[in-house]
């Protein structure tokens, strides 16, 4: 079972959940990417994020195919361009994505980043959607310490940040202070931009062969290891599929920690073909559904 991570609400979602950057970008990827989608909520990532953004509003497309039929059984999370959203453009834009992707309303609805509109006229047009039932949450994204005082009050249920163990610089700051404030961290990119640059580190492979797992795996549990304890997808077909759980600090000591670990973190990985073919560490699944990473 994956360990779950607790909104400010109350509401537990997984703790690992799947991305969708680069999805949507070739029509004829869209069954597969979605089938890959679709394998992993049924493996229990049961959280999505996607945004308008990715693909112009494809990747929205690929994960309506994918939860078609069990809209209810998965969190989804998206996010409004910084460049529409003011208080009614922040509207229009939800109803775009609600759209796209075939539903009547979006579980996390996130600022993708900051930019010239006022946050309070943002939070404006994220409070009129959650009063109209269209969102049921919303939070902001890629914000450092500075915004998220800025942003100030309450209501914000996560910021969605870059973090995996070649950029960490959010356990000096970012973290501890979201820790304070009982805000949840979604850690983006747990496998890096340079992928097998990442899976290559030594210490990585080090870690892994102790442990008998893949550096993907390894790479996952470290951003995921101020949970009591980390899970993480192993296995190469669908029938060989598990988790594998093991102690996260203690275990990954071959991996040097900076700062007190917090206590809110969520990891998003990106389900993609397109990223992590075979050797990648967390393993293709059949062609029919492309990779998990």
């Amino acid at each position: 079972m994956i360990p779950t991570v607790a909104l400010p609400g109350g509401e537990t979602v997984p703790a690992l959940g799947q991305g969708t950057w680069y999805m949507g970008e070739q029509r004829g990827a869209a069954a597969t990417e979605a089938a890959a989608l679709r394998l992993g909520v049924e493996l229990g990532m049961t959280l999505i994020d996607t945004a308008e953004m990715y693909a112009s509003g494809g990747a929205e497309q690929v994960v309506a195919q994918a939860v078609a039929g069990i809209r209810d059984t998965v969190f989804i999370v998206s996010k409004v361009l910084p460049q529409n959203a003011s208080r009614s453009g922040t509207v229009a834009a939800c109803e775009r994505s609600l759209k796209r992707l075939k539903t009547d309303r979006i579980d996390l609805y996130l600022l993708h980043w900051r930019g010239s509109y006022r946050l309070a006229d943002t939070v404006a047009g994220f409070e009129a959607l959650q009063a109209a039932g269209k969102i049921r949450y919303w939070g902001v994204s890629n914000f450092d310490v500075s915004d998220m005082e800025q942003l100030g009050g309450s209501g914000c249920a996560a910021n969605q940040v870059l973090y995996h163990p070649e950029s960490r610089g959010i356990e000096f700051d970012l973290l501890p202070w979201c820790a304070r404030h009982g805000v949840p961290v979604m850690a983006y990119s747990p496998l890096g931009h340079h992928v097998r640059r990442l899976l290559g580190s030594r210490a990585l492979q080090a870690v892994a062969a102790r442990h008998g797992a893949t550096p993907a795996q390894v790479a996952i549990a470290w951003s995921m290891r101020t949970l009591r304890r980390s899970m993480w997808c192993t296995g190469r077909r669908p029938g060989r599929w598990g988790w594998t759980c093991c102690k996260a600090a203690q275990r990954l000591r071959g991996i040097r920690w900076a700062g007190k670990p917090g206590s809110w973190l969520m990891s998003v990985v990106r389900m993609s073909s397109a990223r992590l073919m075979p050797g990648a560490g967390v393993g293709p699944l059949p062609r029919v559904s492309s990779s998990a990473t």
